[in-house]
């Protein structure tokens, strides 16, 4: 069944609160110094937002044609199923690919949450954020997994890739 990816909150990490001062003005609860985001930083940082939905939906469906053109092919990585240990490149996730997300039918339910984006220039940036999947067990049980994310893009050709990641939290569950 689709993944659906659902963001909780925008791409300011979380804060997007305001306070409305005796004149009627709202002000950002953030501090007065804080320089206010130009058009151009916001549209960038959505545009990162958006790309790592759409990696997470390839992830969540077993698409691994559209997981390898959103990833460097020497992509390196820490994450839970790797022990510790640095990967690099796209077999070692391949393999999870063929034997657990292409071969999940039941619904799985992704949320971002508090997305927090450094843009690095205009050919990289960085996103860290809480992942949290919601999806159903071998027993028909509804379960919950969390996860931290750290994502490196670097825009080649026009193109958003993933370099590196870092994922905390626990192992692959969809089948558990």
């Amino acid at each position: 069944m689709p993944e659906k990816v659902q963001r909780q909150e925008e791409a300011e990490g979380g804060k997007s609160g305001s306070n409305k001062k005796a004149d009627g003005v709202k002000e950002s609860s953030e501090s007065t110094n804080t320089t206010i985001e130009d058009e151009d930083t916001r549209v960038k940082k959505q545009d990162i937002i958006k790309v790592t939905e759409q990696l997470i939906e390839a992830i969540s469906n077993g698409d691994f044609e559209s997981y390898t053109k959103m990833c460097d092919p020497a992509v390196t990585a820490f994450e839970p199923e790797a022990l510790g240990n640095l990967v690099e490149g796209l077999d070692f996730h391949r393999f999870y690919f063929e034997n657990l997300w292409s071969k999940n039918s039941k619904p799985v339910h992704t949320t971002i949450l508090n997305p927090h984006i450094h843009l690095v220039g205009d050919e990289a940036a960085c996103i860290a954020y809480i992942r949290v999947t919601q999806y159903i067990d071998n027993n028909g049980t509804p379960r919950t997994a969390q996860s931290e994310e750290t994502r490196v893009w670097h825009r080649r050709d026009g193109k958003w890739q993933i370099v590196h990641f870092h994922r905390s939290g626990s192992a692959s569950t969809l089948n558990k």
